[in-house]
């Protein structure tokens, strides 16, 4: 469409006389363009000059569309020579100006092709000037080492756009702001220094070449000054010093300024590869609502500097820094991106407008304000831009007097200025109740009474590491009384206390979780509940306090993804990281947020003890199998690929079954099939049997390996054939050989609870294969339930029963009924693996009456509900009275009881009903009296 055909809009000649000149200069345009080109210049000495001095130029673009028109004013810019590079871009700069300064008036481009525009040639005057220079300082032999052809990366220096021109947001008058670097490692060390003066006498001229006002105008007024430590370093230097920097010094405006950077001219690869190993200073790997403080205290700075407090007022308002100006809207917008956009990618959008779609399409901003912040965003750039247009003055000010505004008011096509005003106000007002709150760090108010004791325990807590900084202090001055409010209205008041008071202790730092409380007050309540009920979770909770950042994100709440889906989740998180000990940190950090969420939700009654047994299993699960490959990947950088067909893991034990808790360990065993092969085939190859022996140890060491964000899990490996003697990865064909002639009895019972988690679909199903011919041949062995009688009194002797609360070892109990399973899928030779299931089976072969199956279930089912709760409230044998209130009303609310006397009465019932269930069936001939 051409530009007339898209005319939506068009200026009141503020100036008639001026617009009577121009009407005479282009009387030969159609009607609508020339009231377009009259209404302008009569708002805008600066665009009436322009279109004098370009008019043979801009008449013939109006009759084609706007972009042919841009593709025009930056065409053969690069086969300029260097002495007409300064003239040749300046003139561009004139057309483009004008182009776009009459596309904006006229509606024809929204605000993101004019900014887009404006950004598109300052990227082009900045790659063409660092390569026209870069060649010069070649040409004089001053890049040493440096060819001609390096000319077109600048010789190995990029610009990083910054602020608006990173974004694509340049504004009418911007002046562009510019961080130029370096990249050290394509100079020898000798000659680094003399690279870098070049790099530096570039960076002046790049900087004249662009701003200096000549016959011609300039291009775009540069900043240099967001470098690092710009009072003290040169206007150029080496990526090295920059990354040392923000590494070491780096502040939270420079973080949000790095949200918008991206190359723009030279080496624009190498500024990629620099932007990239920025990436965990900029993007945090947990929710950082501390930011807010910051951006907070620099508004006020900003505000303070500029002198923009008080009332709102448009004569001479700053629309760019003032009350519910742009900045605010952007500050909005950035501190919400460095609040999450560590975690999430998708929010990582350069653009303030794309920032704010993608916050509210992830829940961060609810819709209808992302919709209006928008709305008022680009309604507040087009009248920067008009104020600019005016005289092209790099200026955010409204006019100070009436008729100033007037003219701005006609500039946007309103005949009614007071009518303008007032739509205008409203929206920086609005702007201004959107953003303010979320800035503004409110006081928590009073602190509600509290006994001497209560008193004393709080008054300990400015001690703890917690609260060593004063910035920590004043977080949690502020949400101190909120904490206590919610304390106080625990069932057990002085009890939640003492344990919140725990927690805090082992804290090592506050101000990021005080900040996500504060920003996040619903997680108090979480973490009193916490702290109230499960101890061990809260002592877990102090050290790994950034799972609560998974509390937030959508998923926490969703409905349980299952296995498949984590294992493609985990993978998606590890798949870009590079560095394999980095991965392994991911998928850490990973899995405890997920180990978190089944903690939480069975804590909070949103899932039951076997729904939550069944989650830890596929967290295990999927954690094993995304990690096997990456294990694979690794080692065989160093020792070839697998030979032969490869390996499978084997869950063994609970996992197998699928039944774990929040502190079990993980049984494994590795098989492997050689193939025939004999030996790896890699830079350092391996006998196959030491290469799969060694890949196991690896992936041992994967999972438990203590890592700054812990270990996976503790791995046993003792259900190997041949147990600790035997070797930790074992072929197919030795394995099914094993389990044939030589393994014990309770190697073929902990045979039936095996499953594959992880490897090739192939050798799984032989495997499984396998399991199921042991499982048929030895399960009619005569010495099956013999040998079960003789194990169960060993393991019984070996161990005693922890107390009055046990529920897993000792007569009667878990083990005793999952080893009873065990036998029954033995004896019939199923493949099934969990212990109901298997419980089943039991009955339907005669092993035990239909009665006797259904008190085993059912004993099952209440043993569990008591380990599992046991295990997410302690790591310590489980006693009712050092639990506290809120863990025995939490383990009576799993059993069903109204008191510990009822639960303390079934679980003795129960336990003796189980063991004579379980001694019966293990006597002799017992099966035939079964039936």
């Amino acid at each position: 469409m051409t530009f007339a055909s898209r005319l939506t809009r068009c200026p009141i000649a503020f100036d008639p006389d001026r617009a009577e000149d121009m009407a005479a200069r282009f009387a030969g345009l159609a009607p609508e363009l020339r009231a377009l080109l009259t209404g302008t210049a009569g708002c805008s000495p600066y665009l009436a000059g322009l279109m004098m001095r370009e008019a043979d130029w801009i008449a013939p673009v109006l009759a084609g569309t706007p972009e042919a028109g841009l593709e025009a004013a930056l065409a053969g810019l690069d086969a300029l020579a260097p002495d007409a590079l300064g003239a040749g871009l300046r003139q561009a700069k004139r057309r483009v100006a004008l182009l776009a300064g009459l596309a904006d008036l006229g509606g024809v481009w929204p605000l993101e092709a004019v900014t887009g525009a404006l950004t598109r040639l300052a990227d082009t005057a900045v790659h063409l000037a660092m390569q026209s220079l870069v060649a010069e300082e070649i040409r004089r032999g001053k890049l040493p080492g440096a060819r001609p052809e390096d000319a077109a990366t600048a010789g190995g220096m990029v610009a990083l756009a910054m602020g608006k021109m990173g974004a694509g947001e340049l504004n009418y008058s911007s002046d562009i702001d510019l961080i130029c670097l370096f990249d050290e490692t394509l100079y020898d060390p000798d000659d680094q220094m003399e690279a870098r003066a070049a790099f530096i006498r570039v960076a002046r001229k790049m900087t004249a070449l662009l701003s200096d006002m000549t016959a011609e105008g300039y291009v775009f007024r540069t900043d240099l000054r967001l470098r690092p430590d710009a009072s003290v370093t040169p206007v150029c230097i080496s990526m090295a010093a920059a990354e040392t920097y923000y590494e070491a010094e780096g502040r939270t405006w420079e973080r949000a300024a790095y949200i918008k950077a991206r190359p723009c001219g030279g080496d624009i690869a190498a500024g990629w590869r620099f932007l990239k190993t920025l990436t965990p200073f900029v993007w945090r790997k947990h929710l950082d609502f501390a930011a807010i403080q910051d951006a907070h205290d620099m508004r006020l700075r900003i505000r303070d500097h500029k002198g923009l407090h008080g009332p709102i007022t448009l004569p001479g308002h700053n629309m760019k820094l003032g009350q519910g100006g742009i900045r605010e809207i952007e500050f909005f917008t950035q501190t919400r991106q460095l609040i999450a956009g560590g975690r999430d990618h998708d929010l990582r959008d350069r653009t303030t407008v794309g920032g704010l779609a993608a916050l509210a399409a992830k829940g961060w901003v609810p819709p209808d304000v992302a919709a209006e912040l928008t709305a008022a965003y680009r309604a507040h750039r087009e009248v920067e831009h008009r104020v600019q247009m005016v005289n092209d003055a790099q200026t955010h000010l409204l006019p100070p007097t009436h008729a100033g505004l007037d003219r701005i008011a006609r500039m946007m096509g309103a005949p009614d200025t007071h009518l303008w005003e007032a739509a205008l106000l409203e929206r920086l007002e609005r702007v201004e109740t959107l953003t303010g709150g979320f800035f503004a760090p409110t006081e928590g108010g009073a602190i509600p009474p509290l006994s001497d004791s209560a008193q004393a325990t709080v008054d300990g807590w400015r001690g703890y590491p917690a609260l060593r900084s004063a910035r920590a202090q004043g977080i949690f001055r502020r949400v101190e009384p909120e904490i206590l409010r919610r304390l106080t209205r625990a069932a057990a008041p002085e009890e939640a206390l003492h344990q919140f008071d725990g927690f805090l202790a082992r804290l090592p730092a506050g101000v990021q979780l005080f900040s996500l409380f504060e920003a996040n007050p619903q997680l108090i309540d979480l973490i009193v509940d916490i702290c109230t009920t499960a101890p061990g979770l809260a002592a877990y909770l102090s050290r790994n306090a950034g799972v609560l950042d998974a509390v937030l994100a959508g998923e926490f709440f969703a409905p349980w993804p299952g296995a498949p889906a984590l294992t493609e989740h985990l993978g998606r998180a590890i798949d870009p990281v590079q560095d394999y000990e980095e991965k392994l940190v991911t998928a850490r950090r990973w899995l405890k947020e997920w180990h978190f969420r089944v903690g939480v939700h069975h804590l909070r009654g949103l899932v039951d003890a076997a729904e939550a047994a069944r989650q830890y299993a596929d967290l295990a699960g999927a954690t094993v199998a995304a990690l096997w490959p990456e294990v694979q990947a690794e080692f065989g950088r160093k020792h070839g690929p697998c030979p032969g067909r490869g390996a499978v893991v084997l869950g063994m034990g609970s996992l197998g079954a699928e039944r774990l808790n929040a502190a079990s360990d993980l049984d494994l065993i590795v098989i492997y099939d050689p193939a025939g092969i004999e030996c790896s085939d890699g830079p350092r190859p391996l006998a196959t049997r030491a290469y799969y022996a060694r890949l196991t140890q690896a992936l041992v060491t994967a999972l438990s390996a203590p890592m700054p964000e812990g270990r996976l899990y503790e791995v046993d490996m003792r259900l190997r054939p041949s147990g600790r003697q035997g070797p930790v990865a074992t072929s197919l064909r030795a394995f099914h050989a094993y389990q044939m002639d030589e393994a014990w009895t309770w190697e073929h019972l902990a045979l039936t609870r095996a499953r594959v988690i992880a490897g090739a679909h192939d050798l799984a199903a032989e495997v499984e294969t396998a399991r199921l011919a042991v499982l048929a041949a030895k399960g009619g062995d005569a010495r099956v339930m013999p040998d079960l009688a003789e194990m169960r009194a060993r393991i019984f002797a070996a161990k005693a029963t922890d107390g009055p609360w046990e529920a897993k070892i000792g007569p009667g109990r878990l083990q005793d009924i999952e080893l009873l399973a065990q036998s029954f899928a033995l004896r019939a030779g199923d493949p099934a693996r969990r212990v109901e299931a298997q419980l089943r089976l039991g009955q339907r072969k005669g092993l035990v009456t239909k009665a006797e199956e259904a008190t085993l279930a059912s004993a099952y089912r209440l043993l569990w509900r008591l380990q599992a709760g046991a295990r997410l409230l302690t790591d310590k044998p489980l006693d009712m009275e050092t639990v506290g209130e809120g863990a025995r009303a939490f383990l009576l609310r799993e059993a069903g009881e109204p008191d510990l006397p009822a639960l303390a009465a079934r679980l003795a019932a129960t336990v003796t009903a189980v063991q004579a269930i379980v001694e019966r069936a293990l006597a002799p001939g017992a099966e035939v009296e079964a039936q």
